[in-house]
């Protein structure tokens, strides 16, 4: 994980992942976006998308930490299953009345650019051969 080019600067712990980047910046949107839901839902929606959105990142950083590349893929796979359970909560404040379709239209682009991100750095870690 450390073949730094011009291009790709090396990678010495979970925090230099654009990937674990860009899941932390989602994660502090939805807690943001979640701050308006109605108190009553603060132990139901509000819980579920944040527990599911700061899941990604934080699968992401222990599978990096276990240091071997077979599990990170599997953590990997978890950031993913995480997304789209919030994917699918998000879908459901919508639906409900708790998000406005402009949130969800905004929302819904950066799920799908994190999903094929996570899908392409598995990818990645099982062409690689050895420990990660």
């Amino acid at each position: 994980m450390d073949d730094a080019t011009p291009e790709r600067p090396a990678i010495h712990d979970y925090r230099d992942l654009n990937v674990w980047k860009d899941s932390m910046d989602l994660a502090a949107d939805i807690y943001a976006v979640t701050r308006a839901f109605p108190r009553e839902e603060m132990f139901g929606m509000t819980s579920q998308m944040r527990r599911s959105a700061s899941s990604i990142p934080a699968n992401i950083a222990e599978g990096f930490g276990r240091a071997q590349r077979k599990v990170f893929v599997q953590y990997l796979r978890m950031a993913q299953g995480s997304l789209k359970e919030l994917e699918t909560h998000t879908i459901l404040a919508a639906r409900v009345g708790l998000l406005a379709d402009h949130q969800l239209r905004s929302l819904e682009p950066r799920y799908e650019k994190l999903g094929k991100m996570l899908v392409s750095f598995v990818r990645s870690l099982q062409r690689a051969k050895g420990d990660a």
